[in-house]
């Protein structure tokens, strides 16, 4: 079976959007209720705010963007919250966009995927959509991993079992 170049990057991104939400839940399962809405400083948010700021932004330019959904984004909310979210609903959340928006991914003909649209401000095609959610995810899921460690001080596992040293194969 050939797969196309927009096959493959649909699979890709897919795939790795779909890497990210182990590895926060991961990261929740070392968290107490109160450490899920720490902030380290002013100008920082917490794991809480994190979550809340990836769900609105994976809607914003997914769900809605390239799903034709209403935009319905709150974002100083995402920044603001202080509590109100356990982490069983927090990931819950999470879990539900990403599967949405890879629902809606699966679904995408190529007019969709060149189609340039206005999304917070910037416009991008479908794919610079995809594209801009499948860095940002992982960008956050980062910061988040990060937050977790020094909290914990504890190697979270993300590859543990895999020899991360092998050479390339030519």
């Amino acid at each position: 079976m050939h797969v196309t170049p927009t096959q493959e990057f649909l699979s890709q991104s897919m795939h790795r959007i779909e890497l990210n939400t182990p590895r926060i839940a991961r990261c929740l399962e070392e968290l107490s209720e109160e450490e899920l809405w720490h902030r380290p400083n002013e100008s920082s948010n917490s794991i809480g705010n994190l979550i809340l700021h990836l769900c609105g932004n994976i809607t914003q330019y997914i769900i809605s963007s390239l799903g034709n959904g209403a935009d319905n984004r709150e974002r100083d909310k995402e920044f603001s919250t202080t509590s109100g979210y356990t982490k069983a609903e927090l990931i819950a959340m999470l879990e539900n966009t990403v599967n949405n928006a890879i629902e809606v991914i699966k679904d995408c003909e190529e007019e969709q995927l060149l189609k340039t649209r206005s999304v917070q401000g910037f416009n991008y095609s479908g794919i610079g959509n995809i594209l801009h959610v499948t860095e940002h995810y992982s960008y956050h899921t980062g910061q988040i991993a990060l937050l977790t460690k020094i909290m914990k001080n504890k190697d979270l596992g993300f590859y543990a079992g895999m020899d991360l040293n092998v050479k390339n194969q030519n």
